[in-house]
Order: structure tokens, then C-alpha cells, then sequence
């Protein structure tokens, strides 16, 4: 699964990152960097507004950040990607507070998810099978089962 983000859009929903901060856009992209890296994702985030000469992309990880140009928007980038990817898109999820982004998401066939729903999912620590669950895994080890490991793993002094 990779989400395609307005990043615009997510950064005022992450409590502590604001869009008047210069650094804003690195900050969002270092938190979605491990993100990705304990989730298995991989996300395609958009900014508009980069300067003359600075449009561009780059890769972090599983991280792919669009620049884009002033005189085009990151709304027009994520359409873009959408109709680049055709049936493909349904093998995304699109993450934006612009409800012309979802419903063109949803043309493509592409999930959706609201820049607030993606930053509570982000911000909230991961399921790990077994915790806080009734049926917790069966870790002891009898002492035959332990004689049998020995056994196994005994060296043999005339090997």
C-alpha cells in the first residue's frame, strides 16, 4: 500500500508541526520516514509552493517527496500521479483535507483518508500480536524439550 499525501494538508493535523515553521516540510517528512519504516509503507508526499528552479523530487527511504512548482498545486500533482497510475491507483490511498482531491481519488478507484484520520493512524503506536490481547502466546519450554535442544546442539568433541 502507498499513501500519496498532500503534505500541506497533514502537517497542521501532527500536534507540533506548523505550516508558518521553515521547517515543517523536513519535520513531516522525518516522521512519516518512520512511519514507513515500522508500518511497511510507503508514501508519496506532495508540497506546493517550491520556488523557481527548486520544483523537484527526491527520495528518502520509503519516502518520495514532490516539490512543486508555485504556478501549479499539489492538488493538480496528486491528480496527475492518479491518471499517470490508471487502474493502478487502486493499489493507493490518497490522504488530503481537499474534498476535490478524495472524490477525484475515488474516480480512480483509489482509497481515501482524511489528513486528520492518516495523523492519528500515524501517531498511534502500532498493533503487535499478543499484546494487550487475552490469548497471549504459550513461551514456556519443558525440561524434555530442553534436553532434546542440548542434545541437538551438544558439540561432538571427535567432529
Amino acid at each position: 500500500m502507498t499513501y500519496l499525501i498532500d503534505g500541506h494538508n497533514l502537517i497542521p493535523k501532527i500536534p507540533g508541526l506548523r505550516l508558518d515553521d521553515p521547517e515543517d516540510e523536513r519535520k513531516l517528512i522525518e516522521l512519516l520516514q518512520a512511519y514507513c519504516r515500522q508500518a511497511r509503507k510507503s508514501v508519496e508526499v506532495f508540497f506546493d509552493g517550491a520556488p523557481s528552479g527548486s520544483a523537484r523530487k527526491d527520495t528518502h527511504g520509503r519516502v518520495t517527496v514532490h516539490f512543486i512548482h508555485k504556478r501549479s498545486s499539489a492538488d493538480q500533482a496528486i491528480h496527475q500521479r492518479l491518471t499517470r497510475l490508471k487502474k493502478e491507483a487502486a493499489n493507493y490511498t490518497v490522504v488530503s483535507s481537499d474534498h476535490q482531491v478524495l472524490n477525484a481519488a475515488r474516480r480512480y478507484r483509489a482509497k481515501v483518508l482524511t489528513a486528520d484520520k492518516f495523523a492519528r493512524q500515524i501517531l498511534s503506536p502500532p498493533d503487535i500480536p499478543g499484546e494487550d490481547s487475552e490469548e497471549k502466546p504459550d513461551l514456556t519450554v519443558s525440561p524434555d524439550e530442553i534436553q532434546n535442544w542440548l542434545r541437538e546442539f551438544q558439540q561432538n568433541p571427535d567432529e
